[in-house]
């Protein structure tokens, strides 16, 4: 039972942070959703493994409050197989949401290593 409610824990976790995740990967550079998944997984070390049906609810969200824009990228017909993409911006909205979710996960995170840091009596 231990490690189903510590899989729990760690969903929520994620599930929580996703949001500022992804504005933060997309205002270093915008991209599309495929790509955006790899780089959440290679900068999280795995543990940022989302699927699609994870990731695209997130952007479409995003995209109907004004946190980011989209476009159709257009293929490269020099290049068979080369297909569009929907690329995702963040909005200057989406910059200061960030900035504001930024603050309030980092006072979160200091919370909370104020408690858990304190020697147990």
């Amino acid at each position: 039972m231990a490690g189903d409610s510590e899989q729990r824990f760690a969903q929520q976790l994620k599930k929580g942070a996703l949001e500022m995740l992804v504005l933060r990967l997309l205002a270093d550079h915008p991209c599309h959703g495929y790509e955006l998944i790899v780089r959440l997984r290679e900068a999280g070390g795995g543990l940022l493994d989302l699927k699609e049906g994870t990731l695209y609810p997130i952007l479409y969200r995003l995209e109907e409050e004004g946190c980011i824009a989209s476009a159709w990228s257009s293929p490269d017909g020099t290049k068979p197989g080369k297909v569009p993409r929907r690329i995702y911006t963040v909005t200057g909205h989406g910059q200061a949401l960030l900035a504001r979710e930024t603050e309030l996960w980092h006072t979160f995170t200091h919370c909370v290593e104020q408690i858990i840091g304190e020697e147990t009596p």
